[in-house]
């Protein structure tokens, strides 16, 4: 099993948030008020439909508290979903070699976004792009993507990129340069399908393989040498 904490890790419990993301309550409240005011209106059979949007609107905004791992030189996955990408490849936001491992976010995985380390936030970079398929390489390079550059205590350069998917149109940030966040702090939202992209310097270590299935703020990506 390449994924997850050792067993006997310390961990620390989330910060206090509401269990439904704060991104998702006009769209739930929009979706649950058009069921109630059709079922009133035509009955239940016609109102169905809107029932099972409301329901696939509340799992999608859902932001269920995260027991974060602690300990030294580990790097978190700031995203929940599955493991695309675990290759070295060039870092174009640092201009170095790094080692990247991508997260692809389907509509059926939470979307809030964690930081992956301690670390001072040391550069913000925003870019409009396409809207192709998250789960596609190209879509590192030619969707629509925030750049995080993190720095930690140690001195470890970590960027961690939100990409927008194919039918991601909004792209939540909620921090920049000089603000400092806590391994598993929630940062961002990306809205209906989309990545996450990690550098990590060559000498990273990766604790993921392809195919694995993570969740944020909870497993471990990758740890640094000591």
């Amino acid at each position: 099993m390449c994924i997850g904490v050792s067993p006997g890790a310390n961990c620390r419990a989330d910060y206090p948030h509401p269990p439904i993301a704060r991104e998702g309550w006009p769209f739930l409240a929009g979706s649950l008020a058009l069921a109630i005011l059709v079922t009133w209106l035509a009955g239940w059979a016609w109102a169905s439909p809107l029932w099972l949007l409301a329901l696939f609107v509340l799992q999608f905004f859902r932001d269920p508290p995260r027991q974060v791992p602690i300990g030294e030189g580990i790097v978190l996955s700031p995203a929940d979903g599955r493991v695309v990408a675990v290759e070295q490849t060039d870092d174009p936001w640092l201009n170095r070699k790094a080692l990247k491992i991508s997260v692809f976010m389907n509509v059926f995985n939470v979307h809030s976004n964690r930081s992956p380390v301690d670390g001072e936030v040391k550069g913000r970079w925003y870019n409009p792009g396409a809207f192709v398929n998250a789960a596609l390489d190209k879509a590192s390079t030619e969707n629509e993507r925030n750049a995080l550059w993190f720095r930690t205590a140690d001195g470890q350069d970590v960027t961690c990129v939100q990409v927008a998917g194919l039918v991601a149109r909004r792209i939540l940030c909620y921090v920049g340069e000089g603000d400092t966040l806590k391994r598993g702090q929630r940062y961002g939202f990306i809205r209906f399908g989309s990545r996450l992209d990690v550098y990590l310097p060559t000498d990273a270590r990766p604790r993921v393989c392809l195919g694995d299935k993570v969740k944020a703020g909870s497993d471990v990506l990758a740890e640094f040498p000591r």
